[in-house]
């Protein structure tokens, strides 16, 4: 059994915890490397596909294509600072980004489909309305954007880098990505406000 309020998911999720609590702020830091994708580039790749919590996939196009989309990438799902911070920060401001002429809010994670959804029940007030959960399960989307990051210290494997950005009909228009995936600096949901109200 794997409900939220079952043991062995309390105790799987407490362990992923400390895992990533314990691991140094510099986890993950490499030197810089050519991006296959920056500001400007064109995000769509048609053999690349996410995946909703119903279970149904959907491309990049289907995702992208004629609509303006705030993306935030995170870690992993129950670690501490995607649990209590970078997810709880685009649900309060859902809402507000969409009045700034946004069409989806939307969070990746190399997770699958039934662990995001065991997530998304375990965080207080959780609107799928605001912020969509798109599992990556085999990590395919986040190594096309050039995002993936290798967080076999903490015990996570290949995993998603913390950023957010700003896609318009599929092109990169903004992208903040963290230094490190246990800092919280610049992919908030208010650091995106701030470049939306500036445009």
């Amino acid at each position: 059994d794997l409900s939220c309020s079952s043991p062995l998911h309390t105790m799987l999720s407490r362990h992923i915890q400390r895992l990533f609590s314990a691991a140094p702020r510099t986890l993950g830091r490499t030197a810089p490397a050519a991006r296959p994708f920056a500001v400007g580039d064109k995000l769509i790749a048609d053999d690349v596909q996410l995946q909703h919590l119903d279970g149904t996939s959907i491309s990049s196009s289907e995702l992208f294509e004629n609509k303006t989309v705030v993306l935030f990438g995170v870690p992993g799902a129950f670690t501490p600072v995607c649990s209590n911070q970078h997810v709880p920060s685009f649900l309060e401001k859902a809402a507000e980004i969409k009045q700034n002429g946004v069409d989806t809010v939307a969070c990746v994670s190399v997770n699958d489909r039934f662990v995001l959804g065991a997530w998304k029940d375990s965080i207080p007030n959780f609107n799928s309305d605001g912020v969509e959960m798109l599992g990556d399960f085999d990590g395919k989307f986040i190594k096309h954007a050039g995002l993936s990051i290798d967080l076999s210290a903490a015990g996570l494997g290949v995993r998603s880098k913390r950023f957010a950005m700003i896609v318009e009909n599929g092109v990169i228009q903004h992208e903040n990505v963290e230094e490190s995936p246990a800092n919280f600096d610049v992919s908030s949901a208010d650091k995106i406000l701030e470049i939306l109200k500036a445009q």
